[in-house]
């Protein structure tokens, strides 16, 4: 399998671990690979669409690696 289609793999993989804990996974549309955001992610609360993981900074919010994005699914959290 090509590298791209390893990453999609996991895309997809995180995609659904984010979905299970009622999160969104959202990639950037950015097509212009000289971008910030380009191939970056974030989080959203699937209700609310509230970002809870990303670039809270810059008020885009995308930002992350598909790396930061597992470690935010696999860190326990509280629930509250």
């Amino acid at each position: 399998m090509s590298e791209d289609g390893v990453q999609k793999v996991r895309e997809n993989r995180l995609r659904a671990a984010a979905a299970r804990q009622g999160l969104t996974l959202a990639r950037s549309r950015r097509r212009d690979t000289m971008a910030l955001t380009y191939g970056t992610y974030m989080l959203r609360h699937e209700a609310t669409g509230e970002v809870v993981a990303g670039d809270m900074e810059s008020g885009h919010g995308y930002g992350l690696s598909l790396d930061e994005v597992e470690m935010f699914l696999t860190t326990p959290r509280d629930k509250t």
